[in-house]
């Protein structure tokens, strides 16, 4: 089976070396290893280092050089608008503020479909229309190499000291979680 080991983004895809397409859903567009088949047909095996967002219009390299196109597939979505900019931007933060992925246009927002964040947009005095469309959501301000999009964007470090009988010795952890105990990210 034919290995895709890397990403070509869209304004770098020749279209001459394209042979197929894939059409992927958001979830299925952030993967790291995977057996896939094209639209057309061709079956491959996505083989990257690290799990990578791909868009729609990027293309997964094949080991022979040759192209599949990533197509963003339609799905269900919340359409959020509101009746002016401020109480947009005001339900963006309320949003943001669940690390929900986002895509986000001149006029309207768009989330993954979720009852409960449809009753908050309603709740604050927007509007959350259900559609089914290709979902593109924000690259987090902290992926600057095609990174992970769900949760924290980065990491937080803290030092823990454990006692033991007469020593201490600390342990320094990495892991990324919510919280709120008064000290800046790094």
């Amino acid at each position: 089976m034919l290995r895709a080991t890397k990403v070509i983004r869209k304004p770098a895809v020749k279209a001459d070396k394209v042979v197929d397409s894939v059409t992927l859903d958001h979830e299925g567009r952030h993967r790291r290893r995977v057996a896939l088949k094209g639209d057309g047909g061709l079956d491959f095996l996505l083989d990257l280092d690290k799990a990578v967002a791909l868009a729609d219009g990027d293309a997964l390299k094949l080991e022979d050089g040759q192209l599949v196109r990533v197509v963003a597939a339609p799905q269900p979505l919340l359409e959020i608008r509101a009746e002016n900019p401020l109480r947009l931007l005001r339900l963006a933060w309320h949003i943001g503020n669940r690390h929900t992925p986002a895509e986000i246009t001149a006029d309207a927002i768009y989330i993954e479909a979720d009852h409960v964040l449809a009753e908050m947009v309603r709740g604050q005095g927007g509007i959350a229309t259900p559609v089914e469309r290709p979902f593109q959501p924000e690259r987090g301000a902290y992926d600057h190499d095609c990174g992970h999009d769900h949760g924290h964007g980065h990491h937080h470090h803290h030092h823990h000291g454990h006692g033991h009988h007469h020593h201490d010795h600390g342990h320094d952890h990495a892991h990324d979680h919510d919280h709120h105990h008064g000290h800046g990210h790094r």
